[in-house]
């Protein structure tokens, strides 16, 4: 806490004075003259009875209580500047924090933002992606969607899309594909479950042990994507999540042949505690993933 006879304006003129290394620069930026930015910081340094700057002929040096002082300062000023951009004609703006695995971010997610926001536009969303590798308490997420089973410790988790794997690859490669052991000739692209393509060749009628030993590992769904986009083989991928790509024919889908490893969860920590900008989110979201919009 801030001691009441240390003044706030001798704080900021100090703070700019160090991050520009010149009082007439700090004038400048706080629209004052040099000479009263002067005054406040020696001020300062007289209350505080130390030294924060070595006045040199071209310029300002810190001493080392100014570079002790100066990061506390530009943190707490910036805290400050945040919280007050939550206010917005009267109504406070609501942060909510989201972290999401990749390939439901950008093949789901995304394309919808700008109705969540038109809907709610008092809530400043974060959203960090990930390769479903997760710690909602480490990261500090309100929520947090990732795909699996639905089963984490100590996590509340709600369902919202299942996510049928299919195999998707270039037009090139899907005229080489006329039943599904042709898949067997060519290069497989899979994630770093080893059981994904042994259950899809299951559902397809095919023994495990002519499974092809030609394979690359990816730690995400979206950089499969990319290198079946390159030709590099055939990805066994959630489809829906790349309508995009298909609706173009920059892939295609040879076999209607799917299978279900795992759902899109929304999750948090059971012991945080929802705001209203997690409930209008969870809200909007569970909405959205309704089968007529997705």
């Amino acid at each position: 806490m801030i001691r009441p006879h240390l003044p706030l304006n001798a704080l900021r003129a100090f703070e700019a004075s160090a991050r520009h290394l010149s009082f007439t620069r700090a004038a400048v930026e706080l629209c004052v003259t040099q000479a009263a930015v002067s005054h406040q910081v020696k001020g300062l340094e007289s209350q505080l009875n130390v030294t924060l700057f070595k006045r040199l002929p071209r310029g300002l040096m810190l001493t080392s209580e100014g570079e002790i002082l100066l990061p506390v300062l530009v943190e707490s000023f910036d805290r400050i500047a945040q919280a007050l951009e939550r206010f917005e004609g009267g109504h406070s703006r609501e942060v909510l924090t989201v972290g999401a695995v990749g390939t439901f971010a950008v093949g789901w997610l995304l394309p919808r933002l700008a109705d969540f926001q038109a809907r709610h536009p008092l809530i400043d969303l974060r959203l960090s992606t990930n390769n479903n590798r997760v710690d909602v308490a480490a990261e500090g997420l309100d929520y947090a969607i990732r795909f699996g089973a639905g089963a984490w410790h100590g996590i509340e988790a709600t369902r919202l899309l299942d996510a049928p794997l299919s195999v998707l690859c270039v037009p090139r490669i899907a005229q080489q594909l006329h039943a599904p052991a042709d898949v067997l000739k060519q290069t497989l692209l899979r994630s770093y479950r080893s059981d994904e393509w042994p259950e899809w060749f299951q559902a397809a009628g095919l023994a495990s042990n002519n499974l092809a030993p030609r394979s690359i590992v990816f730690d995400s769904s979206l950089a499969m994507m990319e290198a079946a986009l390159q030709g590099a083989g055939v990805a066994l991928v959630p489809a829906m999540m790349f309508c995009r790509q298909l609706e173009s024919g920059a892939v295609e889908q040879p076999f209607d042949i799917g299978i279900i490893t795992g759902s899109y969860w929304l999750t948090r920590l059971q012991s945080r505690a929802e705001t209203s900008a997690m409930t209008a989110f969870k809200r909007w979201l569970e909405g959205a993933v309704q089968p007529r919009n997705v």
